[in-house]
C-alpha cells in the first residue's frame, strides 16, 4: 500500500485503505493549496470520473470547498486521525485549505463538487458528513451539464447550496495512534471480525481494563467497545455500498447473525443496514454504543 512520508497518522491512513479493500493501488498526487490562494470564476464545478483502479489519493488540499459523492460504490477519505466513509448517500464537505487524503476502489463513479470561497457560505467550517438526498444527486448531475445557460446554472447552484446540510448519518472514526492501542488497532484493520474482548487484549499487553479504556478515551474519546462498534460499523458501510448481502456483512465484520448485526448497526447509527443502504433518514439519532456487546448474539 503507498504511503507518504511516515507521519503521526500512519495508522489512520492504513484503515482508509483496508475498509475499501486493502490492494496494491497507483498513486494520484494533486498539489496543496490555502483557501483562497487560487481565484476561481465560478460558484461550484462538478466533475465526475469513473475510477478505473484502485487509487490512492496522496494528500492534498484545495483552495475551493470540496463536496465529494460517489454514485457508485463506497470510498474513504482521511483527515488528520479521523476517517470518513463516502457512500452513494452520503458525501463529505471539506473545507477549502483542509488537508486530507483517501482510497477509492476500482469502480467507484465519483463525483467532486467544487464551491468558491469568496461565493458560499459553507454548512460547517470543519469537515462533515452531507446527506445526499434524492433532490441534491439530481441538481448536482444538473450542474455537472456543460450546455446549461448561465440564468439556469445560477439557479441550479443557488438549489444546491439552499439544501446542502450536514447529515445524521455521520459515521467518522478516529483511528489512534497510541504505542499501546497499536496492536488492537491493527488487529482490527486485518480483520474488523476478531473477536479479541478487551479483557483478553488487557491480559496479552500485560496491562489493566481501564487502562486500555483510559488509553482509548484519551485518543478517540470513545472506550473500546463503543470505539470497536463504530470501526466495525463503518467497515460494513462500505460493504453495504458493494451491494454485499446483510447476512454476509454481518460474518464478516464479527456478528454471528444478521439480527445480531443490525442492533449493532441500529445503535451506531440510528438505522438498520437496509434502511442505510437505501438512503432513508434515520427517526431518531443514533445512540452511543453500550459496553454491553451484542456481537455473540
Amino acid at each position: 500500500m503507498p504511503l507518504d512520508s511516515p507521519g503521526p497518522h500512519d495508522a489512520a491512513l492504513r484503515w482508509s485503505a483496508a475498509v475499501v479493500g486493502s490492494r496494491p493501488a497507483r498513486r494520484r498526487a494533486l498539489p496543496r493549496h490555502a483557501a483562497g490562494d487560487v481565484e476561481v470564476p465560478y460558484t461550484i464545478l462538478a466533475g465526475r470520473e469513473e475510477i478505473g483502479a484502485d487509487t490512492y489519493w496522496a494528500e492534498h488540499s484545495h483552495p475551493t470547498h470540496e463536496l465529494l459523492w460517489n454514485e457508485r460504490g463506497a470510498s474513504t477519505a482521511r483527515i488528520g486521525s479521523r476517517v470518513h466513509t463516502i457512500s452513494p448517500g452520503v458525501g463529505l464537505w471539506i473545507p477549502a485549505g483542509v488537508p486530507h487524503s483517501g482510497f477509492t476502489p476500482a469502480g467507484v463513479r465519483h463525483l467532486a463538487a467544487q464551491f468558491s470561497i469568496t461565493r458560499v457560505e459553507p454548512p460547517s467550517d470543519m469537515p462533515v458528513t452531507v446527506e445526499i438526498t434524492p433532490l441534491l444527486q439530481l441538481l448536482l448531475e444538473r450542474s455537472l451539464d456543460a450546455d446549461l445557460s448561465e440564468r439556469s446554472r445560477e439557479l441550479t447552484d443557488a438549489m444546491i447550496l439552499d439544501v446542502l446540510a450536514p447529515s445524521p448519518r455521520e459515521l467518522p472514526l478516529t483511528v489512534p495512534d497510541h504505542p499501546l492501542l497499536a496492536p488492537i488497532v491493527e488487529a482490527l484493520t486485518e480483520d474488523p471480525a476478531d473477536p479479541t474482548t478487551l479483557e483478553q487484549w488487557a491480559r496479552r499487553l500485560g496491562v489493566s481494563s481501564r487502562t486500555l479504556t483510559r488509553a482509548f478515551e484519551a485518543s478517540t474519546g470513545r472506550g473500546f467497545r463503543d470505539w470497536a462498534a463504530t470501526a466495525r460499523a463503518q467497515w460494513a458501510v462500505a460493504l453495504l455500498a458493494a451491494d454485499e448481502r446483510i447476512e454476509d456483512v454481518a460474518g464478516q465484520v464479527g456478528y454471528r447473525s444478521a439480527s445480531a448485526f443490525t442492533a449493532a448497526f441500529r445503535r451506531v447509527t440510528g438505522m438498520t443496514p437496509g434502511a442505510y443502504r437505501h438512503g432513508d433518514l434515520p427517526s431518531t439519532p443514533p445512540a452511543p454504543a453500550r459496553a454491553t456487546d451484542v456481537r455473540a448474539s
